[in-house]
């Protein structure tokens, strides 16, 4: 039985995610050191009556993956199973980390079309909660799924793809843990290019009365909003012939430790212990912008290291919602007693055709809303949601929200689809927790 069965005798103890914001107590931790033994592990936990769910790197801020039963953890089934440059797909094992495939492809010549911007979560953690990055024609990392393969709650290993399985593929791009256990991904890979960036600080009245071009003209544009002021910074990756030109050291350092790690936990932890300090730090932290523009492969561009912890809830709007309900949110902030030290960050994707993607038939732009952490969340996400649930907005499944599945069936067309998908491979719930019996219902 090797690692599965030291696993299943491993003494229970408290797992934590990311942010620190959930925990959970199981009774038994398993690291499978094949896709045997973990079918072996799924079918020993049905047969004691327990509950299962895989974790990846825990970067989710909600209890998708929290569970009092089984907690498998794949960190063992990882690495490049296939590369087929004919059909332009690599075959990864679930536990892999996608700073890991990143070079791991990177070495090969290769590179996904699209990614988030934090690299630290396993490819089917990512994939199963709607990970996404910025992109007009280019979406979500699920979207980038050509077939996957999976454990079902009988202990079968299932394969998936638009020819075999097409339903279950419809679904379990983005299963939120629901469907059964995912062991295998392959995604659609392309040749490594280059993408040029460019950052640029901008007004918030302007980014947002000019946000439909900067849309139109940019293959992916972002921007970042710093409460209680008038700052945005704006960024634009489009693809370019190169060569690479890294950021200097000057401006590498602005972005990775005033913005983004050391000395941003400085302040943040300042603007924890003193919580009226917020609105002057967010006027100097957002001045301190400068333009840049730099040229790099993918994922050295779409990624950088987030060490400062957060707590965070982000809504899927219909695109043209989305200039509306930011500009509702400043008011919101601006008339209240709320001290926000983290940016919002606005993003957008693609329609796509998987039954939950928070981009599901239509048109999409994201608003995220960041709190510190160990700072009081509630109020500020309260009022936030009130915002994005007005619009219609679709929470991501790994971000923080308090929607059920009565308010799903309404955003979602194809719910039905995929909660009957649910009942016929998983009827007794072999896979459920809390967090799913609130979204998907019983």
């Amino acid at each position: 039985m090797g690692t599965a069965t030291a696993g299943r005798n491993s003494r229970a103890t408290a797992w934590h995610n990311w942010a620190g914001n959930v925990t959970a107590t199981p009774a038994r931790v398993v690291t499978p050191a094949s896709v045997g033994e973990l079918q072996e592990a799924v079918r020993r936990a049905a047969e004691d009556g327990l509950k299962v769910k895989a974790v990846g790197t825990g970067h989710s801020f909600t209890a998708a993956a929290a569970t009092d039963g089984v907690l498998v953890r794949p960190q063992a089934l990882a690495g490049i199973r296939e590369i087929d440059r004919t059909a332009g797909t690599v075959t990864v094992a679930a536990g892999t980390v996608l700073k890991d495939l990143n070079t791991a492809l990177a070495r090969e010549g290769l590179s996904l079309t699209n990614m988030g911007d934090i690299m630290e979560q396993t490819v089917s953690g990512a994939t199963s909660t709607g990970t996404h990055g910025t992109g007009r024609d280019s979406a979500s990392i699920a979207a980038q799924i050509r077939a996957l393969e999976l454990v079902t709650a009988d202990g079968r290993l299932l394969t998936c793809s638009e020819k075999e399985n097409p339903d279950v593929f419809a679904a379990a791009r983005i299963g939120i843990g629901a469907l059964g256990i995912v062991t295998a991904i392959t995604f659609a890979v392309e040749p490594v290019f280059f993408l040029t960036a460019r950052e640029e600080p901008m007004g918030f009245d302007r980014v947002t009365a000019e946000f439909e071009q900067h849309f139109a003209e940019n293959e992916h544009f972002e921007f970042y909003w710093f409460p209680h002021t008038g700052n945005c910074n704006t960024k634009r990756n489009n693809r370019s012939q190169g060569p690479a030109s890294p950021p200097g050291a000057v401006s590498a350092w602005v972005e990775d430790e005033l913005l983004s790690n050391g000395v941003f936990q400085a302040v943040n932890s300042l603007g924890r212990a003193v919580p009226a300090t917020i609105p002057s730090i967010a006027r100097i932290a957002s001045r301190a912008l400068s333009a840049r523009t730099y040229t790099d492969i993918p994922y050295k561009v779409f990624t950088s290291p987030r060490r400062v912890r957060f707590v965070e809830m982000e809504y899927a709007l219909p695109r043209e919602r989305v200039v509306e309900a930011l500009r509702e949110l400043k008011s919101m902030v601006d008339r209240s007693g709320l001290r926000v030290s983290f940016p919002v960050e606005v993003r957008t994707a693609p329609a796509d055709d998987i039954a939950l993607s928070t981009a599901s038939g239509r048109e999409t732009a994201y608003i995220a809303v960041h709190m510190y952490k160990g700072t009081p969340y509630q109020a500020y996400f309260t009022a936030a949601e009130r915002i994005f649930t007005a619009h219609g907005g679709r929470p991501h499944w790994g971000k923080v929200h308090t929607r059920d599945a009565e308010y799903f069936a309404g955003v979602y067309p194809r719910f039905g689809e995929f909660t009957a998908l649910r009942d016929r491979l998983d009827p007794d719930r072999l896979f459920g927790n809390d967090y799913l019996r609130r979204v998907l219902g019983g």
